[in-house]
């Protein structure tokens, strides 16, 4: 019988970066700080009323053409370089994919950001990711010209339901949309974690349909804005980004590799029972 898979979807700045992936290196770039790159951007929204990760992508364009900084896919995947992690994310797939083996499940990790994903294929985990979604430029002569791809917080909700049902190409609205009679990952495998308000209404999907949804916070007295999140029951844990062995962060998980295991095992007995 096929192994039971557990699906791991991660957003990306504040919940496995320390701040935003453009602050690393794009921002210092330009010659601005971040405090002054998303003070332009948050101005730029509120003047025209363009969407907030409309705004940002266009003022990425806009201010590096201003600042004579020429922008291409490779640079963008140079600045992702930079990137720094939570303590022990370099060596979290690893372990917790190794453990979902000694449990007999199979782990997959999912990214879904609203940030730049040519910024994360440049960074050391992007490879861990069977698929990465994220705000995509199109280029013309290797120029960004226009939004490929953007993903705001609520669009983030989409991909619980691709990667259930396995339609996991961002342009498959046809089997995303379709009548499925079975998942490919059940709704109660999937664990959703993100660092808060951004994320809430993928947690709350998540939760809502029977499966996991963990608020992070960076720093040991941050916790009270995800406490307020568990409370009101938009998320079914919340702890500090520790990614290290032995952290609460990993017990959690483990302890949902378990959960899973037990429940599959339960399922396989309870058909043959039926079959006989």
């Amino acid at each position: 019988m096929a192994k039971p898979i557990v699906a791991i979807m991660y957003d990306f700045d504040k919940t496995l970066s320390t701040t935003d992936m453009q602050n690393y290196s794009f921002i210092p770039n330009l010659g601005m700080t971040p405090e002054q790159f998303w003070g332009e951007t948050g101005k730029f929204t509120e003047e025209q009323g363009v969407e907030r990760i409309l705004s940002y992508m266009y003022m990425m364009i806009k201010i590096a053409k201003e600042k004579g900084v020429e922008i291409t896919r490779e640079y963008l995947q140079e600045c992702g370089k930079k990137i720094q992690f939570f303590p022990g994310v370099s060596t979290w797939f690893k372990r917790i994919n190794e453990y979902g083996a000694s449990k007999g499940v199979i782990v997959e990790h999912y990214l879904v950001s609203s940030g730049t994903i040519e910024i994360v294929e440049g960074c050391s985990i992007y490879p861990e990711f069977k698929k990465a979604y994220g705000c995509e430029f199109y280029y013309e002569n290797d120029v960004p010209v226009w939004p490929k791809l953007a993903i705001n917080y609520t669009q983030k909700t989409q991909f619980f339901f691709r990667v259930a049902k396995g339609a996991i190409d961002a342009t498959n609205d046809n089997d995303v949309n379709a009548k499925s009679p079975t998942l490919r990952i059940p709704y109660r495998n999937i664990i959703y974690m993100g660092d808060g308000m951004t994320d809430i209404a993928c947690m709350t999907l998540v939760k809502k349909n029977g499966g996991h949804s963990i608020a992070v916070y960076a720093h040991d007295e941050e916790p009270a804005k995800v406490r307020q999140i568990y409370t009101d029951g938009r998320c079914s844990f919340y702890c500090k980004a520790d990614y290290t062995s032995g952290s609460q962060m990993e017990k959690m998980v483990r302890l949902i590799i378990d959960r899973v295991a037990i429940d599959d095992e339960i399922d396989k007995k309870t058909q043959l029972l039926a079959n006989k």
